[in-house]
């Protein structure tokens, strides 16, 4: 501020002269035209940026559900490591069938496990289906793709091919310790068992394929003794006791022999992997950081006059949002068009009706809160429309944390930002901009005027929260406290320091 301080004096002094000055030393009117102008522009740039983000990820990820139509047989290939990417793009693709009335789901298997954590979403979600679910063992279902394939209702297998080994272990390689064991062991058995039982297989096969001690025995016939964990090959899975077959329905080349075999009449279309999975699970583990970034951007947006960077960074953490969640098969494009609606009714309020009405903020942050919510919830179609306990659970844990975060971290903005140099030097440009149009308005700092708490001024611009307010015959820099103060409202001088004066609204007589 010492090195600034004799140019903008300089500037004090020669402004007299500047072209349509007046004798009174008041604000020509092109100044708040171009005052008015730069508001537009910061809420443009971060909507453009929006949907610039938006509509260069979007094709890629909504091939989906353009693939799918009414009565068709969607191909859902399981390939690789069981992780939460899989699950990303499994849940995705699982509503782009459903949503678009596709007669079966055949998940094309090849895995030999991975995360338990994972699969027991995966299975989760295959069990909120409406239609038939089918899985086409293509080599592997070891480990946690047992546990996955179990979860559909019907199973094939291809002639070289084998389930099961779904004991679990540690990442190194290593069994777990006896209690660790045990209690996992109990807790996956009861899981798989119920699997089993919903979707019409033998609950003992699947409780053996995790729990070594379990014997399966049908009938009179011991299937397998206990001491070893239950792997079935092709043949064995397709044996039939009794007249059932003792796991699988059939032994199948491909897909198609699969359709045929199983009697699946629709047109068979496929749902790859967008490669955009990993980034949806990355996303949506760090919402709350996200959603806080958006609104600390969004408060520095208007909080710091001539400012754009933090609008189109709080525009980019909400797209990043909305797309990993998209991406991830939480959300659909709704959830923008209400958060759209949001923005447009808040600033509607503050541009139109600051001083007036409180309908349309009331009404637009509860749209906002209501789409970042609803974005975060796990609902599949068909489910009731209002969400439950366990499915509200997370998002407003998440919503929690950010809006509390954003609180903490705007009431210490308030308070500090104000004094910082950065925060002056955005203050000053926005409230001297170039040309003839600041004309006739006398620079004097407060330093110039003794100024002392109590005394009372007019705005000259809009304070928001930086600008210009008069006293007596001179025109100084004045800040508030983070209150929006329009031109030409009285306000009170509060506190000064050195060359800042903080002032308020002053109070109706």
């Amino acid at each position: 501020m010492k090195i600034l301080l004799p140019i903008l004096k300089g500037r004090a002094r020669s402004a007299p002269k500047a072209f349509g000055a007046s004798p009174r030393g008041r604000l020509s009117r092109p100044t708040n035209r171009g005052l008015t102008r730069r508001p537009s522009l910061q809420v443009a740039l971060p909507v453009i940026t929006i949907f610039a983000v938006a509509s260069f990820i979007a094709p890629a990820v909504a091939q989906a559900r353009e693939v799918v139509h009414k009565g068709d047989v969607v191909v859902v290939p399981l390939r690789g490591e069981v992780a939460p990417s899989l699950l990303a793009f499994l849940r995705r693709a699982v509503k782009a069938a459903e949503s678009n009335q596709a007669s079966a789901i055949i998940f094309e298997m090849n895995t030999y496990g991975g995360r338990l954590d994972a699969a027991a979403d995966i299975v989760n979600a295959l069990n909120q289906t409406s239609i038939p679910t089918y899985t086409f063992i293509n080599t592997n279902a070891g480990s946690a793709g047992a546990i996955i394939a179990i979860a559909t209702q019907h199973i094939f297998m291809a002639p070289v091919s084998a389930i099961g080994a779904a004991a679990p272990i540690l990442p190194t390689g290593e069994d777990l310790p006896t209690t660790a064991r045990e209690k996992t062991i109990s807790y996956w058995s009861a899981l798989i068992r119920g699997s089993a039982i919903k979707n019409g297989h033998n609950p003992d096969i699947a409780e053996a394929f995790i729990n070594k001690d379990k014997e399966v025995k049908i009938g009179d016939r011991v299937v397998h003794p206990k001491g070893a964990i239950l792997t079935l090959n092709a043949q064995e899975a397709t044996e039939r006791i009794n007249n059932k077959p003792l796991l699988a329905e059939g032994v199948v080349d491909s897909i198609v022999d699969l359709t045929k075999k199983a009697g699946l009449k629709g047109n068979v279309v496929a749902i790859e992997p967008t490669g955009f999975e990993q980034i949806a699970f990355w996303i949506t583990a760090l919402a709350p950081l996200l959603l806080l970034g958006g609104i600390l951007g969004a408060y520095l947006e208007f909080k710091i006059p001539g400012a754009t960077l933090p609008g189109i960074i709080s525009a980019i953490c909400f797209a990043l949002f909305f797309l990993g969640h998209y991406l991830a098969g939480l959300a659909g494009w709704e959830v923008v068009a209400l958060f759209v609606l949001g923005i447009v009714l808040v600033l509607i309020e503050i541009l139109f009706f600051a001083h007036s009405t409180i309908v349309f903020g009331v009404v637009g942050v509860f749209l906002i809160l209501a789409s970042l919510l609803w974005t975060m919830i796990d609902r599949y179609p068909g489910q009731n429309f209002f969400p439950t306990g366990k499915m509200l659970a997370v998002p407003l844990l998440n919503l929690f944390i950010a809006i509390i975060s954003s609180l903490i971290v705007i009431a210490l903005l308030a308070r500090y930002l104000p004094r910082t140099s950065i925060y002056r030097r955005f203050a000053l440009m926005d409230s001297n901009p170039p040309g003839p149009s600041l004309a006739g308005a006398p620079r004097q700092f407060a330093t110039a005027l003794s100024l002392t708490p109590g005394m009372q001024g007019t705005a000259v611009t809009v304070l928001r929260p930086s600008g210009k307010a008069r006293f007596a015959d001179h025109v100084v820099d004045v800040v508030t406290e983070g209150e929006f103060i329009t031109p030409q409202t009285a306000v009170t001088v509060i506190q000064t320091d050195g060359m800042r004066v903080v002032v308020k609204r002053a109070a109706q007589g």
